[in-house]
């Protein structure tokens, strides 16, 4: 359908206003299927991990985060996690917030939140695993 002829899926008010796509609700699905994939094996691992490390001493723990594949897991695990979570609460302000300030400021403030949480996740892990 082309513009020229007048024959639109859009309705008349939705062009004059420019409304449309943002292109932006693709790459917020996708990040939260990806995520939602990515976590499954890792909280499989973290769960089977936690399970044999259960009763261990704290210099058993300490040496398994030291090892490069639980960091690195580690790691992955919190920025998968803090991403999703970001990601899933935001959809959650932009179905249930309505006025546009309030809105805006939840989801920087939701943004921010999770940067941070994960920050400070991974270099605690970097710290240990770094023996620092």
């Amino acid at each position: 359908m082309s513009a020229d002829t007048g024959k639109t899926l859009r309705t008349r008010l939705g062009r004059v206003r420019g409304l449309g796509s943002a292109k932006e609700g693709v790459n917020h699905w996708w990040g939260q299927r990806l995520t939602a994939i990515a976590m499954v094996p890792l909280f499989v691992w973290f769960a089977f991990s936690l399970v044999a490390l259960a009763g261990a001493p704290h210099a058993t723990v300490v040496a398994w985060i030291r090892s490069p594949v639980s960091a690195v897991l580690l790691i992955a695990l919190l920025a998968a996690v803090f991403y999703h979570l970001a990601l899933g609460v935001q959809v959650v302000i932009e179905d249930y917030v309505h006025t546009e300030w309030r809105k805006l400021a939840l989801i920087i403030i939701v943004k921010l939140a999770s940067a941070l949480a994960a920050l400070v996740g991974v270099l605690s892990v970097l710290r240990i695993a770094f023996g620092a």
